[in-house]
This record gives C-alpha cells, sequence and structure tokens, in this order.
C-alpha cells in the first residue's frame, strides 16, 4: 500500500490505482481539462465530485512542492491548494514508482494556451502581464523565491474586467523572510527568459496578435514590475508642509488592491521633510472589506466592483448616513443573491457567481444606454442569461479537449503528444528550447498609466 502524506486526508484516494503510472491510467478516473505542456506527466483525476490535480515527480521535489504551497495557503497568496503527497509506489511487477503530488483543481480558471486559443486580443494581453505582475510582487512581499516564473505556471481566472493570476508549480521555490534585490532580479531573469520562449512559441503558432511583439512583451512585463514594486515599498520624501502627501500614498495604494499594514514616517529635526515607507504591505484591501460586510469571498476586482455597485445602492435607496453594515445586507438580499439565483443552475458552470453579477451590471449599463432608459436590474439579469450566457463556454469544469484552431489534440489528456492531423509545428515546452541571450529590459512605466490600464 502507498503511504499518504496529507494535512486533510481523503480517503477516497486510498482505492485509486497507485500501481499504474499515471500515463497509463484508464480514462474512467480522468477528465480532460485545457492545461498547458509539462515537464512531467500530469493527469486531473476525478475523485466523486470532486476533480484533482495529479503530478508524478520524484519524492524529494514532490514533498517540498508540497510545503512550498501549504506554506503559500498560510500566507493567503493565491495559488492551487495542496492536498497530498502519495509516495511508496509500486508497480504490479513490484518496481518502483514515482510519488504523485495531489493538488485540488481550481474552479473557473484557465492556463494561458487555452486563454490564447481563443483568440486574445492586446488590451487582453496586457490584462493578463498585469496579473502576473501583481502575482509576482505579492510572491515576493511574503519572501517567496519562485525561482521558476512562466506562463505555465500560472492559471488565470477572471476578475470582473481584469484577470486574477494562481501559482500552480512551487517545485524550485524556496520561502526566505525578506528577498534581497538580487534574488528578485534574480526572478525577473528567468521571467524574462522563460515568457519570452513561451510568448515566441505563440507567435509562431500565430495565436499572439500580430501587433504583439514577445521582447516588447517582456520588457513591459519588467518594467511594469518595478514601478509596482517601487509603490509598495519606496520611500517618499517632502516637505513637512506637505502633510496630506502621506494619506495619498495610502490611497494609492488602496487603489492597487493593497493595504498599508505598517507606515514607516519619519521627520527631520526642524519638522522640514518627511519621510515615509510602506514596511508591511498587504493585498486584497477590497477583498477583505467586501468579506466583512457580506460574508463574499471573491477576488480582488470583483470586489471593488461589488462595492462599487453597493455605494450606488445606498445613494439610490438614500441611506448615505445609515450604517454600512445594515445596508450591505439589504444590498446581498435586494441586488446581489436576486441576481444569482435567476441564473438556471444548468449555466452556473459558465461563471462564478461575483462574475455573474460583474458582467450583468455591464449589461445593464449597455442596455441603459441602447434604450434611453434605467433599465431594472431583474430584466437585465434575464437579458445577460439569454442573450449572453447562454452562448458562453463551461469554465467550472470544462471538458473540451484543448484545441488549437482547426486541430485536435491526439490525446486530451496530454498535449505533448501533438495533434491528429500531424501537420504543421508540434506543441513545444519552452525550457526545452534554447533561447538567445536577451539584453537587459528598459523603459519606465507611469504608476498611474498602470492603474489606468487597470481600469
Amino acid at each position: 500500500m502507498p503511504r499518504i502524506l496529507s494535512a486533510k486526508p481523503d480517503s477516497r484516494l486510498i482505492p485509486l490505482p497507485w500501481e499504474l503510472p499515471l500515463a497509463e491510467w484508464p480514462e474512467d478516473y480522468l477528465v480532460a481539462l485545457p492545461r498547458g505542456i509539462s515537464r512531467h506527466v500530469v493527469r486531473f483525476i476525478k475523485v466523486g465530485s470532486d476533480v484533482y490535480a495529479a503530478k508524478e515527480v520524484i519524492e524529494t521535489a514532490a514533498v517540498h512542492e508540497y510545503r512550498m504551497l501549504q506554506e503559500l495557503a498560510r500566507e493567503d497568496t493565491p495559488a492551487v491548494e495542496p492536498l497530498a503527497v502519495i509516495t511508496d509506489r509500486r508497480g504490479v511487477g513490484g518496481e518502483p514508482l514515482d510519488p504523485v503530488l495531489i493538488t485540488r483543481h481550481l474552479d473557473f480558471s484557465l492556463p494561458y494556451r487555452s486563454l490564447f486559443s481563443q483568440g486574445v486580443r492586446p488590451d487582453t494581453v496586457s490584462r493578463l502581464l498585469d496579473a502576473m505582475v501583481v502575482l509576482l510582487a505579492r510572491l515576493h512581499l511574503i519572501g517567496f523565491l519562485w525561482l521558476d516564473v512562466s506562463l505555465s505556471n500560472i492559471l488565470f481566472r477572471r476578475d470582473a474586467g481584469e484577470f486574477a493570476a494562481y501559482l500552480v508549480d512551487a517545485e524550485t521555490a524556496e520561502l526566505h523572510v525578506a528577498l534581497t534585490q538580487g534574488q528578485r532580479e534574480h526572478d525577473l531573469m528567468i521571467a524574462t527568459t522563460n515568457l519570452f520562449g513561451e510568448f515566441s512559441d505563440l507567435e509562431a503558432g500565430q495565436l499572439l496578435d500580430e501587433s504583439l511583439d514577445p521582447l516588447a512583451l517582456v520588457d513591459t512585463i519588467t518594467a511594469r514590475y518595478r514601478e509596482l514594486w517601487a509603490e509598495l515599498t519606496g520611500v517618499e520624501e517632502f516637505a513637512g508642509t506637505e502633510l496630506d502627501r502621506i494619506e495619498s500614498r495610502v490611497r494609492r495604494l488602496n487603489a492597487l488592491g493593497f493595504d498599508v499594514a505598517e507606515l514607516d514616517i519619519t521627520t527631520s529635526p526642524d519638522g522640514s521633510r518627511v519621510r515615509i515607507q510602506p514596511k508591511v504591505v498587504d493585498a486584497g484591501h477590497h477583498t477583505r472589506r467586501l468579506l466583512r460586510l457580506t460574508g463574499l469571498d471573491v477576488e480582488e476586482n470583483q470586489a471593488r466592483r461589488l462595492l462599487n455597485d453597493l455605494d450606488t445602492f445606498r445613494f439610490r435607496t438614500n441611506q448615505q448616513h445609515a450604517d454600512e453594515a445594515l445596508v450591505a445586507h439589504q444590498w446581498l438580499t435586494q441586488s446581489f443573491e436576486p441576481v444569482v439565483t435567476a441564473v438556471p443552475a444548468r449555466l452556473r458552470g459558465k461563471r462564478d457567481a461575483a462574475q455573474i453579477f460583474h458582467e450583468v451590471l455591464d449589461y445593464r449599463w449597455y442596455a441603459s444606454q441602447r434604450e434611453h432608459r434605467d433599465v431594472p436590474l431583474v430584466d437585465a439579469t434575464h437579458g445577460y442569461i439569454r442573450d449572453v450566457l447562454e452562448g458562453l463556454p463551461d469554465e467550472a469544469i470544462n471538458s473540451r479537449p484543448l484545441n488549437e484552431g482547426s486541430r485536435q489534440l491526439a490525446n486530451p489528456f496530454d498535449p505533448s503528444q501533438g495533434y491528429l492531423d500531424e501537420e504543421g509545428a508540434m506543441p513545444e515546452d519552452p525550457w526545452e528550447v534554447d533561447a538567445e541571450d536577451l539584453p537587459e529590459p528598459t523603459g519606465v512605466l507611469d504608476i498611474a498609466a498602470l492603474r489606468r490600464a487597470k481600469g
């Protein structure tokens, strides 16, 4: 019998066919979800009504990654949830088999190749890059050195008009008390190399918009990261008569989705100069506020949009001076819940509840502009379900094989086996492609422009 290392044991894992290599598991146990190319054998497995990701890897790497993902969970940092490591596996002939790391499938998430295979506009690429930059900054803030930054190791979830990025692979990661500038720059160098290879691969497969250049994209990522890091941690000095800049700095960080848990403020002996620097910055400003008011646990930009609608509801009902918690309860029962419950059960796998509400608000605004009236929320909900939601793909559990254009994968469970038509280039693993030495990225991105790009 194999051994199971787990903080949350799931007895349903025990009877699974661990005596078989993952590549030989019967299809009855598998789900063909979209995923990228992997250096290891990876399969999505059905365990009751749940779907888990299983990765076959050597024991030291499996246990290390399991521990790293546990640390990220404790820090409330976006990453897949680790469930177990299956060790001491033996084949039917008694031969040793590699351990398997089990993580929970992240609902409503998509790998980058799945998004690009559907056609991605340049502005959408920009939002994906923003999500990746925010994830990398959050990891570095807690002392997490990734050492394998790439799009292939990220899952994306829709987050209102933006995307939220989740770490998938922590096999090579290290956790420190704090990172030095050299360590952060090393992660950026790895990101530059890997991302250039991935974007070049997309370009070769005609999945990247012709207006986008792979090298320009990686330069943009580096510039945006450095600008965001400076805003999160940089020192700001100003005259003692400009004390309002302290509150302004906090508001800017809140606008980017971060809370300042600790701010270091020093003044010159004569009080003529003030120096401030954020010391402890926590992501999730809007998420925490919405959770406190309503109990809804959603992505950051979804929370921002829902809070804006809550403020509008408060104004429309003339309750500007009422207790915020009471108004939030009314909004929850009179606005949010009626929209969510109006969605038929068969369509609820297409978007999560908060994303549906956000898209209904967008639909309502356009309908109101078109009809020159304030369209009721109930009418907008039914119109959205009929005109939009019915035609969307199922993103909760998408069992359609990941195809690129008209090309179908030979094995929907393993993209590395290529396509049925045997024409054109095979899928490439960016790690296996030799990348040329890249010049040092240049360019500076104004933080105000970054915020505008985020909508």
